[in-house]
């Protein structure tokens, strides 16, 4: 049986102009391989209410399960919860739960909790929230999608909330052998191995070091017996 799938939507401005590097996408990524769900699809979006709600009900339709990340903080171009409304047909507005939580956290840190800050407890009426035990300011599922942080501290941690409540399947195990060997060198014999074992991925990723060619070979699958089988005939094959 497949792997339950999974798609990302990266939300902002900063990530396409540069600015920000996103680190989400590469630590989701190793999380879900782990928990036996395949991330089949990363898309980022400018903060623009149009592109997200096309997005989202596009990947939401797609997939078992969707993440995103960014804009859901206090200020003005923080639209994701708005979008995530507008996109499910659901009202949205300050709930009690999310303000209670952040009325406790700012009350404990003495600080105020003022207009600003109260945009995080803009929740669609038919969410629930995701705990987010750094900074207090929750996420929400609303379907299946999961509304999450774009900060990356804050996002690992409601990762870490919301995992063990998906269904996931058979981990995803990779193995590697570096060949120094220039690609087309490596083409032939490495094609004629990933004809013979169909059920495994298997992807050739290129280096230049001390003005010399390699390629890292990597195997990728679900049966551990396999990839082991599979990695004795590629060491073999370059030996």
């Amino acid at each position: 049986m497949a792997n339950p799938t999974a798609a990302m939507l990266v939300i902002g401005d900063e990530i396409l102009s540069g600015r920000t590097r996103d680190a989400n996408m590469h630590y989701l990524a190793g999380e879900l391989a782990e928990a036996g769900i395949t991330l089949a699809e990363v898309r980022i979006v400018a903060d623009e209410r149009d592109a997200i709600v096309a997005a989202v009900r596009a990947l939401a339709a797609g997939y078992d399960t969707v993440f995103t990340s960014g804009g859901i903080g206090p200020t003005h171009d923080d639209i994701t919860a708005d979008c995530m409304a507008a996109a499910f047909h659901q009202s949205i507005d300050v709930r009690d739960d999310a303000r209670a939580i952040l009325q406790a956290h700012y009350d404990k840190a003495g600080t105020e909790l003022n207009e600003a800050r109260l945009r995080m407890a803009r929740i669609p009426a038919g969410a629930t929230l995701i705990e987010n035990p750094v900074s207090s300011a929750p996420g929400f599922k609303i379907e299946n999608v999961h509304v999450m942080a774009g900060v990356p501290s804050v996002f690992k941690a409601m990762v870490a909330s919301v995992l063990p409540t998906l269904t996931g399947g058979a981990p995803l195990i990779s193995r590697t052998l570096t060949v120094h060997r220039g690609e087309g060198d490596i083409a032939g014999p490495f094609g004629v191995l990933a004809q013979e074992y169909p059920g495994l991925s298997m992807g050739s990723y290129p280096f230049q070091k001390d003005g010399k060619y390699g390629a890292n070979l990597v195997v990728r699958g679900q049966d551990a017996a396999l990839l082991d089988e599979a990695m004795v005939k590629l060491a073999e094959a370059f030996a």
